[in-house]
């Protein structure tokens, strides 16, 4: 296997940690950033309170981009399947 195509995998797997990855990342931190501004604009200074709305958050974002998620992961497993094979 040369350096070009371990680039390759490498790329592609960066990629897919990325779109997998980044739909929940970006509501956990889009949710995480409106309850902060609302707990500094009304002075509520408690640490648990930002917890639920993002977990809730995840999980509705999760259900929705499951099926995506899964499919980007199952893609990439078979494409390294085959490559191996092709070793």
């Amino acid at each position: 296997m040369e350096i070009v195509q371990v680039l390759d995998v490498l790329r592609e797997a960066f990629m897919t940690i990325l779109t997998v990855a980044g739909p929940v990342l970006a509501v956990a931190l889009i949710v995480g950033l409106i309850i902060s501004i609302i707990q500094a604009a009304t002075q509520l200074q408690e640490q648990t309170l930002s917890f639920v709305p993002k977990i809730l958050a995840v999980i509705v974002t999760l259900i929705v981009c499951g099926n995506f998620m899964l499919n980007a992961m199952i893609t990439y497993t078979e494409k390294i399947f085959e490559l191996i094979a092709t070793l």
